[in-house]
């Protein structure tokens, strides 16, 4: 999201804290440098890129309010969790490379 919560964007990924980053400096897609969506409150892993892309597909069909719903379930206080991924990712792309190649693990974040 934004820095005040107004824009909602839902992206997949096999490194999270690599995209996150492309995202806060600004090397990101049109539509985040446009509405400076650099604010990561929202993330899920998935067992394989077939089913990370239906759950996108998922969340992306589903109404605004459904993903303020999602993200407030697990995060309600709408922090930014980039801090977060990079503690529990501590080697970043090196493990999330080995992961997403080893363990067909995929992540998507709102």
């Amino acid at each position: 999201t934004n820095a005040h919560n107004h824009v909602l964007y839902t992206g997949l990924t096999n490194n999270l804290k690599r995209r996150v980053y492309e995202h806060k400096s600004r090397l990101g897609g049109s539509f985040t440098k446009r509405y400076n969506v650099v604010k990561l409150v929202y993330y899920e892993y998935g067992s394989s890129i077939n089913s990370a892309l239906l759950r996108e597909k998922q969340i992306k069909g589903g109404s605004r309010q459904k993903k303020i719903d999602l993200i407030n379930s697990a995060y309600p206080t709408w922090k930014d969790l980039y801090d977060e991924i990079c503690a529990i990712l501590p080697r970043g792309t090196e493990w999330m490379t080995e992961a997403a190649t080893s363990n067909q693990c995929v992540m998507q974040g709102l």
